[in-house]
């Protein structure tokens, strides 16, 4: 009888093991049963300055230019996304869309973004964001409308909160996921 419960818990511990190393560090999956509840976390660099931007300045209005929120500028963007914030720390994906200066009397960008990763069993797989972002709010919910490969039919909401930015424009972006899907 001991050695079967012996074997029975070895056989559990290798289990876990098994599972851990299917996950990478920045992503968790839950299967719910119905559902599958994915949890992000990675860093967005936007960068507008320098010879080789990441975010490029694509169209604005008459008025963009005489307006303290830039209201009316519209930006393309291919920002890298990073399991750190440091540049050089490792690429999981890419996000890639535009966004635009839509409050007249705020910092409020509307994004729409698709977030595609390149890491792991999210090669390949990507989530879109269409959302207002209070751009000066210390933390910002931002809502997924959908995906492709393992976020099809994807639901969920973005939590965003600036690590770092400087007077270019330039920013580093922290985000926290979570992403519903069905099984």
């Amino acid at each position: 009888m001991g050695k079967v419960a012996l074997l029975v818990m070895f056989a559990t511990i290798f289990t876990w093991v098994a599972q851990a190393q299917n996950q990478t560090s920045w992503a968790k999956r839950v299967d719910t049963g119905k559902e599958v509840v994915t949890t992000l976390q990675f860093y967005f660099h936007d960068k507008l300055s320098g010879s080789n931007p990441s975010a490029v300045q694509i169209a604005q209005s008459a008025g963009t230019n005489n307006s303290s929120t830039l209201f009316g500028a519209l930006l393309m963007i291919d920002d890298p996304l990073t399991i750190g914030p440091e540049p050089t720390s490792k690429l999981v994906g890419r996000a890639r869309g535009l966004y635009g200066s839509a409050g007249q009397a705020d910092m409020g960008l509307i994004m729409v973004v698709s977030y595609g990763f390149t890491d792991g069993i999210y090669q390949g797989s990507s989530f879109s964001l269409l959302s207002l972002n209070p751009a000066m709010n210390p933390v910002r919910e931002m809502a997924i409308v959908g995906g492709t490969g393992l976020f099809r039919l994807a639901r969920g909401y973005a939590l965003a909160q600036t690590y770092s930015a400087n007077s270019n424009g330039d920013a580093i972006v922290g985000y926290n996921v979570t992403i519903v899907t069905y099984v």
